[in-house]
């Protein structure tokens, strides 16, 4: 998996403080799965509140020191901490955070991590930071998803339920701004594998495209959701053509599971 040993001993380490409401996200958890494209610089922690980012911290401070962690903090304010956490076998950075608690899924049990959110709000945070800036990274993890986790049709179309600011087509107009990529950009990467500039454009160019086909085909008054297959039990791009026995799914703060699983 794209993490370093280093960064996967310290996630196993810090998984024994981990909970419900401190739990792994951002770059991380999305890319501790298989075949993805590049290696993450740090480990991100998000918390419902400002004071449960405090807590976290010291008591993961805590135990870091006491495992023999030099750690360097680089900022320290409310609601966000970040340190450099080091030993003689390597470093990373680790990052606490508040986030917002409204998320389409609760977060999830993992073994290795303790707890962290789940893939599809990791997908539907990565849309909305591609979006709101152009990095090299963000386009990458984006494709990734679009390939391995669900369309990104689908993926803006549930984008929009967590930032309400956007509309599905104006949310696809700035992510069509995005995608100018360099090899310098690619170079300033950990890639796991290398990356094709020629394939990676056609490959965004096309998922695109595709999406705005599918916006298009959705009924305005489901815009936020997204979509869960009754039969295959996982969340789908769902046949226009075909709507029978896929159910409408919306957010809310601290996520809620699909009906047929909650039943």
């Amino acid at each position: 998996m794209p993490l370093t040993d280093f960064q996967a001993a310290l996630g196993r380490l810090l998984a024994a403080n981990r909970s419900e409401d401190s739990y792994l996200a951002g770059a991380a958890a999305m890319l501790a799965a298989p075949n993805t494209h590049r290696f993450s610089h740090d480990l991100d922690y998000f918390h419902d509140s400002a004071e449960r980012v405090a807590s976290a911290f010291a008591a993961d401070h805590r135990l870091l020191v006491e495992s023999g962690y030099i750690v360097e903090t680089e900022i320290s304010q409310p609601g966000y901490i970040r340190v450099i956490a080091r030993r003689q076998d390597g470093q990373t950075k680790i990052e606490w955070a508040q986030d917002s608690t409204w998320r389409f899924m609760p977060v999830i049990r993992s073994e290795e991590f303790g707890y962290q959110l789940h893939p599809i709000d990791l997908a539907t945070n990565k849309v909305l930071a591609l979006a709101g800036r152009d990095e090299a990274r963000d386009l990458l993890d984006t494709v990734h998803l679009h390939e391995k986790v669900l369309p990104l049709g689908a993926l803006v179309w549930a984008s929009v339920g967590k930032d309400p600011g956007y509309a599905p087509l104006s949310l696809l107009e700035m992510l069509r701004r995005r995608g100018k990529v360099q090899p310098a950009d690619l170079a300033r990467l950990d890639l796991a594998v290398p990356v094709d500039l020629t394939q990676l454009k056609t490959t965004w160019n096309s998922a695109l495209d595709s999406a705005e086909t599918f916006v298009r085909s959705r009924p305005p008054q489901e815009a936020g959701c997204l979509y869960y297959s009754l039969t295959l039990r996982r969340f789908v791009s769902p046949d226009p053509h075909d709507p029978d026995g896929v159910a409408t799914h919306f957010g809310r703060p601290g996520g809620v599971l699909p009906r047929l699983l909650a039943e």
